[in-house]
């Protein structure tokens, strides 16, 4: 563990079957006034928004609703959000859905306040939060992008076609969240495995970094070959508890923190994936798995050890008569088979990029990297191999 670090995670989590129940004892910390953030009719559907509005009704609260989240959250919407936060002076922000409504609630929290332009400050410029953030709170229905345990907010701003992400201190972690996995039993298979990718790109990003012996290698290829396996259940059977409760878990762990401490990170994949999210508004695991095999494919010579130990310790591959070069892309292979099984699209096309779309993607795109830094040139080249895939 060469670099230094600071850690801290305040978010309380309630995890399982009757999690639901701490509701009402959490809601009696905040203030009278509560903000239900929600997408369309999903949460309706399972019932769970009739549940959420009784408990508040039962704690006295004022309800304030914003609905209609989208899945790749606009800036429009947070600005939407926060003028709502202002005019009814919210106390409590409650995001029900998945990582991109409590995305947009956290952007909503750090830019109610917010006497500048939020867009200009926080997702371009990165400066530190200077105004009153307003208390965010997460009850999951989707296993994915871990936003219920860290202070990370993605949104789409549509005017310029750009997908920023931020990851804030963590005052703006949700305080608590509720995680009870039967919510996310009746989500169509597509978006299950599209969580699934997510969460499996969340943790590949900060392993295919650093040459030391760090820790956190340990604990991510623990939890990629945990999700491997109850990926596999899930697909064959969606309501498997323990497959979908430990799907449920890996996802908060892959995107918390702690799964990159002395890590430099990589990124490089979120990034593609961002600009393709902001002309295509594809599914986020979708789009990371389209670009994360020719990505890796492209890079791999550049932190070869790390790729063979990938594919020995996530993969099994075995290494007897095989060069290091011939081991990691087996590894790389069998990920791409894993994509296969479960159904996860690796596509461009199929996403909706048109080949018009692509040198604008690329010309947008960040370029951070660990191992191989790369050109616009080559951000290309992957974005037509995975077009082509």
């Amino acid at each position: 563990m060469n670099l230094d670090f600071t850690y801290k995670n305040p978010t309380t989590i309630h995890f399982g079957k009757d999690s639901l129940d701490k509701l009402t004892e959490e809601l009696a910390n905040y203030g009278d006034t509560i903000m239900l953030a929600y997408g369309r009719s999903s949460i309706k559907k399972i019932g769970l928004y009739d549940q959420v509005i009784d408990i508040l009704k039962e704690s006295n609260k004022n309800i304030v609703e914003l609905s209609g989240i989208m899945p790749n959250p606009t800036y429009k919407k947070v600005v939407e959000g926060a003028k709502l936060v202002r005019k009814n002076e919210v106390d409590l922000i409650l995001a029900v859905g998945g990582g991109s409504v409590i995305d947009c609630a956290k952007a909503i929290a750090v830019a109610a306040y917010c006497e500048d332009d939020p867009w200009q400050k926080y997702w371009i410029d990165f400066e530190p939060i200077s105004n009153q953030v307003v208390p965010v709170a997460s009850i999951l229905t989707l296993a994915g992008t871990g936003s219920e345990m860290n202070g990370g907010s993605v949104i789409t701003n549509e005017a310029v076609k750009l997908k920023m992400g931020r990851v804030f201190p963590a005052e703006v972690n949700p305080k608590f969240s509720i995680l009870n996995p039967e919510y996310t039993f009746s989500l169509p298979k597509y978006q299950m495995v599209s969580g699934i990718f997510d969460m499996m790109s969340h943790l590949m990003e900060a392993y295919f970094s650093n040459e030391d012996d760090v820790t956190t290698d340990y604990l991510i290829e623990g939890l990629l070959r945990s999700i491997i396996n109850s990926a596999k259940i899930a697909v064959e059977n969606p309501k498997d508890y323990e497959a979908r409760s430990n799907l449920m878990w890996s996802a908060s762990l892959a995107m918390n923190p702690l799964m990159g401490l002395s890590k430099t990170q990589d990124w490089q994949v979120h990034m593609i994936e961002h600009q393709v999210g902001a002309y295509t508004d594809c599914a986020h695991g979708m789009g990371l798995a389209a670009v994360s095999l020719p990505y890796y494919r492209k890079i791999y010579q550049a932190g070869l050890d790390k790729f063979v130990r990938f594919a020995i310790q996530v993969w099994d591959i075995e290494k007897a008569g095989k060069t290091k070069a011939e081991i990691a892309l087996a590894g790389l292979d069998a990920l791409e088979e894993f994509t296969q099984e479960c159904g996860i699209v690796i596509n461009l096309k199929e996403l909706g990029a048109t080949e018009e779309m692509l040198p604008k993607i690329a010309e947008s795109t960040i370029i951070t990297g660990s191992y191989k830094k790369l050109t616009t040139e080559e951000v290309l080249e992957i974005l037509k191999t995975a077009y082509t895939a």
